[in-house]
């Protein structure tokens, strides 16, 4: 990473920590076939973006009743996907944390798909000194309120802040809290993120 001294490293989790996003385009796509059959690939527009933005945007009106049975399938879903660290991130973040850096997870998922990621992973706690969720913030990513709020948990001013993101809203979020911002290309193409970012690496693996 070329910023130095920093004192925080904030990281989104799908795509970030875990390589999940495979798994939530199997769902999404799904969920889009039956009820967007008319909108062929709509998993891929809506990567990256809140369950709230999805629903406002394809599942409102008269679609809007469907909310909470896809909702309990996603629920669901969560509870038994394959929790599978993104390359290298073990090591780099014991590295991290070696150096004194704090460490924080900034992510839009809820308590009961965090809950699935502690039985999964029971070290995954002790890998950060805060954990903030959807439960947590106010306004959701592309706003920079949840990075703001991590900053402030942990004490730390927002320009000695990395922020790790995949998503065009949190590498946004990141930017607009005043943060460096890493993208990772884990979600979407490097060159489609590299505007939205100061740096872009696809693992956290050295070269």
């Amino acid at each position: 990473m070329e910023k130095k001294n920093i004192k925080a490293a904030l990281f989104d989790l799908d795509g970030v920590v875990f390589d999940t996003e495979p798994q939530y385009s199997v769902f999404w796509g799904a969920q889009c076939r039956e009820f967007h059959p008319e909108h062929p690939g709509l998993e891929h527009e809506i990567k990256g973006q809140t369950l709230v933005q999805i629903y406002d945007a394809w599942f409102s009106g008269e679609l809007a009743e469907k909310q909470p049975l896809i909702t309990e399938r996603l629920n669901k879903f969560e509870q038994q996907m394959d929790y599978i660290y993104v390359p290298g991130f073990e090591e780099y973040i014991s590295q991290l944390r070696g150096k004194g850096v704090k460490t924080a997870v900034v992510t839009s998922s809820n308590q009961p798909k965090m809950e699935a990621v502690y039985q999964s992973h029971p070290e995954f706690r002790s890998m950060f000194d805060a954990i903030l969720t959807s439960e947590d913030f106010e306004r959701s990513k592309p706003d920079p309120d949840c990075y703001l709020k991590a900053a402030q948990r942990l004490g730390v001013e927002v320009g000695d802040c990395v922020v790790f993101e995949d998503s065009f809203n949190g590498l946004k979020s990141g930017r607009a809290a005043g943060m460096y911002v890493v993208g990772l290309s884990t979600t979407n193409p490097a060159e489609a993120i590299r505007p939205y970012c100061d740096e872009v690496i696809a693992n956290y693996v050295k070269d």
